[in-house]
């Protein structure tokens, strides 16, 4: 009997010491990892949590602690960028609006200034004036629509769409523009008629955008092209011309905010540089997708996407 005591009592004390061994281990491991964890936060690196141990209990910890340093890495990366991009988009909308002002107001000074100018002179200058403030007015809209769309004020309701008289309607919208500049013009709209969920004024806004950008920045290769296409889940709708392209590097950037004012096909026509970006926040908001494809004075192709619906007669 005393045997068997002494063997209980020496078998708990080496339970308690490894328990307490155990212990020891583990308080120094969170030691370390609450120390490192402390020194990578306030370092701002991107560093993850290393630690060699055989605490099983430890490691998933670990393992969702690198996931969360992950997180927030991505986080204030995002939000880093979004803060250089708003600083970036108001200088620009800053410039971009003084412009117009400037000659708007030196056309005022001029017509002021001369009180012996003749009838037809100042007609002429006030309906620079005018254009001006037009532009001015216009610059304004497309910055509210692009708060409005990304802060999801801008309902976009969406109703049955036929696609084909859309596209044939906008199309035409340009025919006087594209003859003046002597365009080739190419349509292939099928006669099966193609219907998509969408909403009307939204699409009007995008093709708009989508064929006045083509006219502008592709004018070099003087055609300007629109398909529609369909398969069994959606509709395609494809604005294409011949000009002078994006170069692959920058094929990604062309949605972004400001993006013509710097980096545009064609520097010498002016713009906001938000009318793409208008376009695609557009498209997402009717359930679609827009993608860029481009070779130089090849092809340059913008296509859109939306969800189709079965014709039924």
């Amino acid at each position: 009997m005393v045997v068997v005591l002494i063997v209980l009592i020496v078998v708990l004390i080496a339970v308690i010491v490894m328990q307490y061994y155990v212990y020891r281990t583990r308080s120094v491991n969170l030691t370390q990892i609450h120390r490192r964890l402390h020194e990578i936060i306030e370092s701002g690196t991107s560093e993850k949590l290393l630690l060699f141990t055989g605490d099983r209990a430890l490691t998933p910890i670990l393992t969702e602690i690198n996931h969360l340093l992950d997180h927030n890495q991505k986080t204030a990366a995002d939000f880093l960028k979004i803060e250089q991009s708003m600083r970036k988009m108001v200088s620009n909308i800053s410039h971009d609006l003084r412009t117009p002002l400037t000659v708007l107001l030196g056309y005022l000074e001029t017509i002021n200034l001369d009180p012996a100018m003749s009838a037809g002179e100042r007609e002429r200058l006030l309906s620079k004036v005018q254009n001006k403030a037009h532009e001015v007015i216009g610059l304004i809209r497309q910055f509210f629509d692009l708060a409005r769309l990304e802060a999801g004020d801008k309902p976009i309701p969406l109703s049955r769409l036929h696609i084909n008289d859309i596209c044939s309607r906008n199309m035409l919208s340009f025919y006087d523009t594209l003859t003046v500049k002597g365009f080739d013009v190419s349509i292939e709209i099928p006669a099966e008629p193609l219907l998509a969920w969408g909403n009307e004024e939204a699409l009007d806004r995008i093709l708009n955008n989508l064929i006045a950008n083509a006219i502008q920045h592709g004018g070099e290769g003087e055609t300007v092209g629109l398909i529609v296409q369909g398969d069994e889940e959606s509709v395609y709708v494809q604005v294409w011309d011949r000009g002078k392209g994006i170069n692959e590097r920058d094929q990604d950037r062309v949605f972004e905010r400001m993006y013509t004012l710097e980096d545009s096909r064609n520097k010498s026509n002016p713009g906001s540089g938000l009318g793409l970006t208008i376009t695609k926040r557009l498209v997402e908001g009717q359930g679609g997708t827009i993608a860029i494809q481009s070779r130089p004075y090849e092809k340059t192709v913008f296509t859109v996407k939306l969800k189709r619906i079965a014709f039924t007669a």
